[in-house]
């Protein structure tokens, strides 16, 4: 299905939970945020319908998102059962990796095909930081989970903030040259409500900063996904390197998702406020065909772009990242 700006849509970003073992700066704001009541969220059944009813709408690709994916019970049994429908030609599930430990083998198992793990700094005092709580032990262990797992290729998200040091540079260097990763640099996007730490050096710093350490030059280079990054690869390294501009080279022109929030809302932009309430009529009796209405109007609602390249400070949103699901 393509929406109104001939863009064809076929990636769904499915938030599981509001709920999240972290707290991260760039996510919510120091106070944390009220979670959703129980009764809000819609069950795992629920989810299953709707994704059956989009993919046969043209979704072929689902990334599971909280949150924090992995602290909602029966996570595995559901990555089963969306695998199950048939329809699904990429699963895959962004986490912070604290818990894949535990979870990688049976994941893979169940079908999932990959896994984005966030991971701004290996400093434990940077990690502590900026997460309010975590151990950066706990998802490195989750790096190591999930390669041993295969859920291939494993990306390691890297938000730039004030964390990141010349000394992470390395640690991502040696990365992807010893395993077939892909560390992919996010530019922070300037949303209200969170703390307003510095951002830390630009893209085109980090490139400079790479091909220095890495005592190489970046070529052009092609990793698996359904995302904006752009991918990069130093001379003899089995990983790449990914860049994600929403800001100094926004990707609006190529977009190719929707977002399903844990509360049953879809959301045609990651970066507007606007929603379509699908959790009312699909408690109410609504008809697939009527829930497949819905999402054509949801792909008939995205913008042709956002407005953060025209806004100078932070911008207010109704909710938070953690609500939305990245």
């Amino acid at each position: 299905m393509n929406d109104g700006h001939n863009r064809a849509i076929h990636y769904l970003r499915v938030s599981v939970t509001d709920r999240c073992n972290f707290r991260c700066a760039y996510c919510m704001p120091p106070r944390g945020v009220k979670w959703l009541p129980r009764a809000e969220i819609l069950t795992y059944e629920e989810l299953l319908r709707l994704i059956a009813v989009f993919s046969r709408e043209g979704i072929r690709n689902v990334r599971l998102t909280g949150g924090e994916p992995l602290v909602r019970k029966g996570i595995v049994g559901f990555v089963a059962a969306v695998k199950g429908l048939g329809m699904i030609e990429d699963l895959s599930l962004t986490t912070n990796g604290s818990l894949l430990p535990q979870y990688a083998v049976a994941l893979k198992a169940a079908g999932l095909d990959r896994v984005n793990i966030s991971l701004d700094t290996v400093d434990p005092a940077g990690f502590a930081k900026v997460t309010r709580c975590g151990c950066v032990k706990d998802t490195l262990l989750g790096i190591t989970s999930a390669l041993e797992a295969g859920l291939a290729p494993v990306k390691i998200n890297v938000v730039l903030t004030d964390a990141l040091s010349i000394t992470d540079l390395a640690f991502f260097i040696d990365q992807v040259k010893r395993y077939p990763i892909a560390v992919r640099f996010i530019e922070r996007m300037p949303l209200g409500g969170q703390d307003d730490p510095d951002s830390g050096p630009d893209i085109a710093a980090v490139k400079r900063l790479l091909e220095e350490a890495g005592h190489g030059r970046l070529e052009p280079a092609d990793t698996k996904g359904n995302g904006p990054a752009r991918y990069w690869r130093l001379p003899e390294s089995q990983g790449t390197f990914g860049f994600i501009t929403p800001i100094s080279e926004h990707f609006c022109g190529a977009c190719n998702r929707l977002r399903l929030t844990a509360d049953g809302r879809l959301r045609p932009c990651l970066l507007s406020d606007r929603e379509i309430d699908i959790r009312t009529p699909l408690r109410a009796g609504a008809s697939d065909a009527d829930l497949a209405a819905l999402f054509a109007a949801a792909v008939r609602a995205k913008p042709q772009g956002h407005s953060l390249c025209r806004t100078s400070g932070y911008i207010g949103f109704g909710r938070q990242m953690s609500q939305i699901g990245g």
